[in-house]
């Protein structure tokens, strides 16, 4: 598939089919998402890969309480047979940035004005998303809601220098099931988000 395709025909997919997924095409993924630019190349992320149907179901449980009886956008994703939840470490970043050649001597976080650790673990899970789209494959990235956040890091046992920025699900589309935003809003045409030469005075 040419750039472009991949693109143009990236969305999110909220509905799966119950079908394997080749695991080569995950691993493939991954691999391209460690191909992210990251700030100093402090590479300062982790995946969390669940491909089996139990440590899928592990997370639905720790992440939802509807699991047992889903609404449609529930039911659709958990057929997702990959469940990856991708990581970000901010004290990599401390720590990389105190090295001598980085010229800073200390960890302070206010030298951070944006998080640039959460910023490069999206860069790399949009690398998971189109690689899926160039496969064939379907996938979704989206939050954790806040009050389970706490039994998603427990059940995984996701250490605490390591924050979960997203999840993605990966699997075979399937036609219908929820549908997302873009279905009830129109794309903004691109020339509409560019300011050439900053924004006029």
């Amino acid at each position: 598939m040419e750039f472009q395709d991949v693109v143009r025909r990236r969305r999110m997919v909220r509905n799966y089919a119950d079908e394997p997924v080749d695991r080569a095409i995950i691993d493939r993924a991954l691999e391209n998402a460690t191909r992210a630019p990251s700030a100093g190349f402090s590479q300062g992320w982790a995946f969390v890969v669940l491909d089996t149907p139990a440590d899928v179901e592990r997370f639905w449980r720790a992440s939802s309480d509807d699991v047992d009886d889903p609404n449609p956008w529930l039911a659709g994703m958990m057929r997702a047979p990959v469940v990856i939840l991708p990581c970000s470490s901010k004290d990599a970043y401390l720590d990389r940035y105190a090295e001598p050649d980085k010229g800073w001597t200390d960890r302070d976080e206010a030298r951070w004005p944006l998080p640039f650790w959460h910023m490069d673990a999206a860069m790399a899970s949009l690398l998971i998303l189109q690689t899926v789209t160039d496969a064939g494959l379907g996938a979704c990235f989206f939050g954790v809601v806040p009050e389970r956040a706490g039994d998603v890091r427990e059940e995984f046992a996701i250490p605490p220098d390591h924050d979960p920025v997203g999840v993605i699900t990966v699997g075979h589309p399937r036609p219908g099931g929820a549908k997302g935003s873009p279905s009830r809003r129109e794309r903004r045409p691109w020339q509409e988000s560019v300011r050439r030469g900053g924004w006029p005075r």
